[in-house]
């Protein structure tokens, strides 16, 4: 296990940074500009795009590139590091084609897709050309448990028919969004299998009885993207339109969801340290009391923590990723869940200590603290909350404490013991 990285990592982490440094970083006002007055920053992101796709940092994400597809093909751990660079700046990975929630919709077109589908969406997604949102989340069911979703999927010929209401569909807002892959019930039948009775279909976002009801805001912050409801009444699609076979729901999430989780950690770790920067920079400059915030023994402290903490969960994300390049995302499971919860939380602790460091002003939108701080608290819901990956990870612990019962404290046990009990005197 060697996470040093490799001289392709190196160099494509090179050209990234001075991508950011001399056309993200200078875009950045401009887009907050234009999304603070409603408008999707398209002016901004499309130039940036084709600077990006002509330096050769484009769809980094994705080791399943074919020879004939742009982009440039890395494995989740040659990727990570790229990630948590281009996570400093939330609206960045776009410009990069590697945002969510695009990636993981390219990731399962791309596995299961038909001929057809990949032409009609694929293409244009692996090309920036168009976006996508999932419909998975549903605000009358508790979506933790994916066989509590009712959205129905229901074949009437050579159609099926759609109808529920959905919503956190990311990106719904955005200009370019034309489709919504939605999760649903396609077999209602009782005794059905509970993980065989859901599907995945592929519904476009201009068919009739397709609502985007509103934008719901996380934590009072608006995405300019959106995190939108949405209702379908009615909405029919061919039935071409089904990825996958019927009942495939609960597979196609999970092969989406496992790459998903990690790309967003890597993200995460990013912000961390851009964080962990700001907080130190402001402790140097910061006088009260006759002395620099960076003198207080408390504020070191923070900043050790901190430092600690990152880097700790840096090493999980990598060991995450190269377990997910050596086995698959089945193979990495019980670690997706450990970094999910690792990293949601470090987000949150670590803004937290940086936004106490600027007082007032880390609550206010002059720095990009709070904005990191809703995400964070946000991710601890998002591709499924904290108490679900802990209760995948104890699982697993205790399936493995059930095999190995009694032998670790065989060993332990005095001599003067016999059948786990005492001899008397």
């Amino acid at each position: 296990m060697d996470f040093d990285y490799s001289p392709l990592t190196l160099q494509m982490l090179d050209r990234l940074r001075s991508f950011m440094a001399d056309e993200v970083m200078p875009a950045n006002r401009r887009f907050h500009e234009l999304a603070a007055e409603g408008i999707y920053p398209l002016e901004v992101i499309e130039p940036l795009k084709a600077k990006a796709f002509q330096a050769g940092l484009w769809n980094l994400f994705t080791p399943e590139l074919e020879e004939d597809e742009p982009g440039t093909r890395l494995t989740n751990l040659e990727y990570a590091p790229l990630a948590e660079m281009m996570g400093r700046v939330p609206w960045s990975p776009e410009v990069f084609n590697c945002n969510a929630p695009d990636t993981g919709n390219m990731e399962i077109l791309k596995r299961f897709g038909t001929p057809e589908q990949k032409k009609r969406w694929l293409e244009p997604m692996l090309r920036g050309e168009v976006r996508s949102i999932v419909g998975l989340t549903e605000p009358d069911a508790a979506s933790s448990d994916l066989t509590n979703l009712a959205t129905t999927i229901r074949r009437e010929g050579d159609e099926y028919v759609i109808n529920g209401r959905k919503w956190f569909s990311t990106g719904a807002k955005h200009p370019n969004a034309q489709l919504a892959i939605v999760f649903g019930v396609s077999d209602d039948a009782p005794d059905a299998d509970p993980h065989r009775k859901h599907s995945f279909i592929l519904v476009p976002m201009d068919s009739p009885g397709f609502e985007i009801v509103r934008d719901v805001p996380i934590m009072h912050h608006h995405a300019p993207e959106g995190h939108c409801e949405i209702v379908l009444r009615d909405v029919r699609v061919p039935a071409t339109a089904m990825l996958g076979e019927e009942g495939d729901g609960f597979m196609l999430a999970q092969a989406r969801l496992g790459p998903g989780r990690i790309h967003h950690c890597m993200r995460t770790i990013g912000q961390c340290e851009l964080a962990l920067e700001l907080m130190c920079e402001r402790a140097l400059e910061r006088r009260t009391f006759g002395k620099a915030l960076a003198d207080n023994a408390n504020i070191q402290d923070w900043i050790a923590q901190s430092r600690i903490e990152i880097d700790a969960a840096r090493l999980l994300m990598l060991q995450t990723a190269w377990k997910m390049d050596k086995g698959g995302a089945k193979a990495a499971r019980i670690d997706v869940s450990a970094i999910k919860v690792m990293a949601a939380r470090l987000q949150t602790t670590v803004v937290d200590r940086a936004m106490q460091v600027f007082g007032a002003a880390g609550i206010t939108p002059d720095t990009p603290l709070s904005y990191l701080w809703t995400w964070g608290r946000a991710m601890r819901f998002l591709d499924g909350p904290d108490e679900v990956h802990l209760k995948v990870i104890a699982r697993d612990e205790l399936k493995r404490a059930k095999a190995e019962m009694g032998r670790n404290l065989a060993h332990f046990v005095p001599p003067h013991t016999a059948g786990g009990k005492r001899h008397a005197g």
